[in-house]
Parts: structure tokens; sequence; C-alpha cells
């Protein structure tokens, strides 16, 4: 299926005396939403480091038994930089070993484990510099890019603090880190403009990190609040400080947090995202006039858009696409037929609900249009009479560079066809966008503290524009990703 896809996921733990490698699995089960084709856990037990990296989903092994230790760090992951893990990946320990989070090198801080949720912009040029130093690079993974930047910063400075502000001075790009040293510490920080997101909670006897509120929610944290932009935390069995490394003016959240890629149980910049997305079907409700018999979210995602859409229309939400769960992502499946039929493989139409019906089918997003051209008929043929697409995210024209799998234009309908087009290329009766300004007041944060950058083409950060306008120069033939830019 044509959708987009998730980023990583990151979690880090310290505990007075229980051991947390079980607080961490828990932890990467509530974000397996942000990724699905490798996961990993290190843990340090005072002398050891321990570790388990799989590809695949989170899934319980006796092997975390033998993850000793009361600090820790998690990772689970989706690949926007370096090789996705295909099945010759899942069928080699060692090529599966290099490919999962977390990384570790050995010779700073007696140990540093590392996870990383983000993308790096300038991530070749920072590869190029280390290269030129003698570091050697064992991936073009982006990951590894800021690890051993900031080591390289250690090994000069000898000072954490230090060191992680000449690295944020360095990275153009979205980075919310965790790391597990062997001096018996676990440290966080996210990037100054804060794109990806980064929450922290305590209990009496367990301090965690993760890319969600939800991960801490598990392990019973509910008290939770944002890691800031620009700020390290430092977490040891017998403290926590918090540093504002560096305080930047511009914010930007990602906007995608809150229309997709979050769970809706989860709240970010003290906005929970599951009032954000009813709000997103409020809106479009308020801009277009509806005539339907009923709302057919598309699953998951969409649910709350379409509670919003009948809240404010009267119109009953009825469940006429069945979600298959047991389906895992399209690139694993074993034959291009079924590849190319993935939204008759993850999606089935209940025709009782459908039939003789005007509908009002309601998505996240629109990228290439394939998949929405898929829903549409599948509607059709279970005997829809009308079938309008009403879309909670704006039009997409231009890729992201921050951590989200879009990277050229030429992947994006909406770069290259107007929303007339794009209906018919659907076969959509009518066809729905939400707008920019519905976007802003759904979501409840200031337009110019988020990253927008999809929609508008305007990117908070100068290499990531250059890159852009560039690129969108040579459509409609330009289709090299920017990561792969000499």
């Amino acid at each position: 299926m044509t959708r987009l896809k998730e980023n990583c996921g990151v979690v880090g733990a310290t505990s007075k005396n229980d051991e947390v490698a079980n607080q961490i699995w828990l932890a990467l089960l509530a974000l397996q939403h942000r990724g699905q084709e490798a996961n990993g856990i290190f843990t340090f037990d005072g002398a050891s480091f321990h570790q388990r990296k799989d590809v695949g989903l989170v899934s319980w092994s006796e092997n975390y038994n033998s993850l000793k230790g009361t600090m820790g760090i998690g990772h689970v992951r989706y690949s926007t930089v370096g090789k996705p893990a295909g099945p010759e990946t899942r069928a080699n320990s060692l090529a599966a070993e290099n490919f999962a989070q977390p990384f570790f090198i050995d010779h700073e801080k007696n140990g540093i484990a590392f996870s990383h949720n983000g993308n790096i912009v300038n991530n070749l040029e920072l590869a190029r510099e280390l290269t030129a130093k003698g570091i050697f690079l064992s991936s073009r993974n982006d990951s590894e890019v800021v690890l051993k930047t900031l080591v390289d910063h250690l090994r000069i400075e000898r000072d954490l603090t230090n060191s992680v502000e000449k690295c944020m001075t360095r990275l153009e790009g979205s980075y919310s880190v965790t790391a597990l040293t062997g001096e018996e510490e676990v440290f966080a920080f996210r990037d100054p403009y804060g794109f990806r997101p980064l929450s922290m909670g305590k209990t009496d006897g367990l301090t965690m990190i993760a890319s969600e509120t939800v991960a801490l929610n598990v392990n019973g944290i509910d008290k939770v609040s944002d890691v800031a932009p620009g700020e390290l935390v430092v977490s040891s069995k017998e403290n926590v400080w918090r540093e504002q490394v560096i305080r930047n003016k511009r914010k930007a959240f990602c906007m995608f947090e809150f229309v997709y890629f979050s769970r809706p149980d989860s709240i970010q910049c003290g906005r929970d995202i599951y009032s954000a997305r009813i709000e997103l079907g409020r809106k479009l409700a308020k801009t277009y006039e509806a005539s339907a018999d009923i709302i057919v979210p598309v699953p998951d995602t969409a649910r709350p858009a379409a509670e919003g859409i009948s809240r404010r229309t009267g119109i009953r939400v009825a469940e006429g696409l069945i979600k298959n769960r047991y389906i895992g992502r399209t690139f694993i499946m074993p034959s291009q037929q079924l590849r190319d039929d993935a939204v008759h493989v993850k999606l089935n139409p209940v025709r009782s609900v459908l039939k003789d019906k005007k509908v009002i089918v309601v998505d996240d997003s629109i990228v290439r249009g394939t998949t929405s051209r898929k829903i549409v008929n599948l509607v059709k043929q279970a005997g829809a009479r009308k079938v309008e697409m009403w879309v909670t995210c704006p039009p997409i024209v231009s890729p992201c560079f921050y951590g989200i799998d879009i990277a050229t234009h030429a992947e994006l309908i909406a770069a290259v066809k107007s929303v007339s087009k794009i209906q018919e290329a659907i076969g959509a009766d009518r066809l729905c966008y939400q707008t920019i300004e519905g976007l802003v007041e759904a979501i409840g944060i200031p337009r110019d503290e988020l990253c927008m950058a999809c929609l508008t083409g305007e990117y908070p950060t100068p290499i990531a524009q250059k890159v852009s306008d560039q690129m969108r120069a040579k459509m409609p033939e330009g289709r090299v990703r920017y990561w792969e830019m000499a």
C-alpha cells in the first residue's frame, strides 16, 4: 500500500533497584506503530552491557531474561535513510545486527549504546567529514553519523553538555536520541526545532524517556512532560538533571504526528492526539457541505476524524472497511502480485454496509494516489452508489527531509496534479481536502511552530530548502532521493 511510513521509536529507562528490560519491552510494544522493520534493547548492569536485536516486530523472548541491568535503552525502526530490511536481511543475522538499533561504540564513556529517531539532512556532508578524519562508517545510516559525530566531539571536549551542543550546531534535521553509557547513565536530547516528539516521566523508582507518552503510560507513568527542543536530559540511579543546551526561536513540530503518526492516546505539546483528530474531522465538515448516508473511515487513524465529521453533520459512522491486523508490511509479501494487490489483502469491504449507499470515505492523507484509487474502487465494487473521499491532511506537494518517507516530488500526486485531476485519477465522485487553516486550528499550535514543509514547500532549515528547490527544478524526471545525491 502506498502509505506514509512511520518514523522510529526510542526509549530510555533507569531504575533505582529493579531491572528495566521488561519495562523497555513494554514501551517498545506501545511504540510498535512507529517502526516494524527492526527492534533492539541494550541494558547495563554496572559492569557489562547486554543486548538483543532483531528484525521484524517486537516479540517476547527468553533472551530478554539475560538482559540484566537497572538502566537501558530500546528502539523500533522504520528506515527512511539506509537499506530497508528485506528478506535477505532477515535471513542474515550479521546483516540484521548492523541494521537494527541501538548502535554501540566502545571507546568513549566506557561504551555508548545509541538510538535515534529522525533524519539528518546534511548526512552525506557529515559522513565525508568523518571519513576524512579517519573515522570508519559501516553504513550510510544517518544514525551512525549522529553517534560518531557526537563521539568525535566527546573525544575532544571530554564533557557531555559541550559535546551535545557542538553536535547540535553541526546537525541539520530531526533527531530525538536516547543513549546508555558505561558510566551508568542514560541521556537523551532533542533537536532544537523539536521535529520529532520526545517525552519523559517518573515514578518513585523509575525514570523513563520515550518517543510518545503511551510508552510511559503502559509502565504506570502518568505525569509526563516534553523534553524541550534543544534540551539534554541525563538520568542516573541517583538523580535526573535537565539542561537547555540550545534555545532556538523557531519551533517546527511535525504536523503529521498529529494527523497520522502518533497514537491517538498520546499527548504532544500539551495536546492530546485524539482530540486533534476529532477536530480535523470537524474542520472538514465545517468547510464542505455533506450529503451522504454513511461515513466510512479507512482504518485505523481516520476513525477519530470520521467521528468528528459525524458530530457536526449527524451522519452516522459505519465500519465499511475491515482491516486484516495480521498482515505485515507490504515489502515482506512474497510476490509482486500480492504487493500490487496489497489493499485487497489488508482491507475488505462490508458489502451489507456499503450497498446502495452514498458514502464519505475518510482517510488521513493521499501520497501517490494509488492506494486511494484502490480504496474507492473497493467501496464502489461493494455496491456503493456514490463515493466521496475526505482527507484530513491538505495536499502533500513537497518531500520531507525530517524523518517521513516522502523523498521526491515525483512520488506525490498533488505535486503534479490539481485537486480536480486527483479526484479523476482516484475515481472519486468528490474529493475534499483539509485546508491549511483548518489543519492549524485543529492541532491547536501556532502555525509558526509547526513544520508543514511537505504541504507548502517552505522548509524551516536552509539545506533542506536548497535541496528541495534543486529537486523541484528537475521534475518530472528527478526521482533520485536526496541521500542518494552525490
